[in-house]
């Protein structure tokens, strides 16, 4: 399959939400949850993270994650995740309660279209955010793995090289030369690819995958969310009143040299409806 054809059947069978200018939606992406060990790149992130988390339920946000929220390719547990990370998914569990939690799967965590691997929650490819008479406005929601040919038709000898060879070297230094996180030739490479199809098929699409926030100052069609994993901070995408923002959230110092954990918008407001 193509990039486009697998593009295109991400959101063959998409979930619909509905999407106005009272609807409240944030977007993260590539938290890649681990066990807690050296090797867990969320770890550093978490109380960022969680901070975020308790703002956007608290204020009447849907959480949408984009993928790569844990990380099943150095881990095969995600019993294990699920226990060191037990506060994330008990807030999940009270967004869920109330029907604003919903989950995509990206290349990390593909073994999530099977529901036994996380029977708690559904998992899915791609969602569609679309404003009632308006399909051309609607918002397209995938990881974004699908540019890459290795992550998606070839993602379990991807896996394997990740868990057996690239892991181990990367903690001595040695980074994985074809993830789209960490190689800036294939980052563009796949941006390059997820754009030209947004462009070509008219559709607004978000992305994750790549980890770099993408928010243009005018109305494009192709938006990323960056990741939870920065060295010093999280960034997302807040949907509200019919416009997206690209937020950081990180760890400031009050004059009285307290920290604390500040929310920055550093793109945006661009309209979308």
């Amino acid at each position: 399959m193509s990039v486009s054809s697998r593009l295109v059947h991400a959101f063959e069978n998409a979930l619909v939400l509905p999407f106005t200018h009272r609807s409240r939606y944030v977007l993260m992406s590539d938290c890649h949850r681990g066990v807690g060990t050296a090797s867990d790149n969320f770890l550093k992130n978490r109380h960022l993270y969680y901070a975020a988390l308790e703002h956007y339920y608290k204020n009447g946000f849907t959480y949408i994650e984009l993928g790569d929220g844990d990380e099943l390719w150095e881990n095969r547990s995600m019993k294990n995740i699920i226990e060191v990370h037990e506060d994330v998914f008990e807030m999940f569990t009270k967004f869920s309660s109330q029907g604003r939690l919903y989950l995509i799967y990206g290349n990390h965590d593909m073994v999530k279209k099977k529901k036994s691997r996380c029977p708690a929650f559904p998992f899915y490819e791609g969602i569609i955010l679309c404003p009632p008479n308006m399909p051309q406005r609607a918002l397209y929601l995938t990881h974004g793995h699908q540019a890459s040919l290795l992550n998606s038709t070839f993602w379990r000898a991807a896996c394997f090289l990740v868990r057996y060879i690239w892991s181990p070297l990367e903690n001595v230094g040695v980074l994985d030369p074809t993830s789209a996180a960490k190689n800036y030739h294939v980052k563009n490479n796949c941006e390059t690819r997820l754009k030209d199809w947004a462009v070509e098929n008219k559709h607004i699409l978000i992305t994750g995958h790549t980890h770099r926030p993408v928010m243009p100052k005018e109305p494009a069609y192709y938006y990323n969310t960056g990741s939870c994993v920065h060295p010093r901070c999280i960034t997302c995408i807040e949907i509200e009143r019919g416009a997206m923002t690209l937020v950081k959230w990180y760890t400031s110092v009050r004059p009285d040299h307290s920290l604390y954990v500040a929310r920055e918008e550093i793109g945006g407001p661009v309209s979308v409806l």
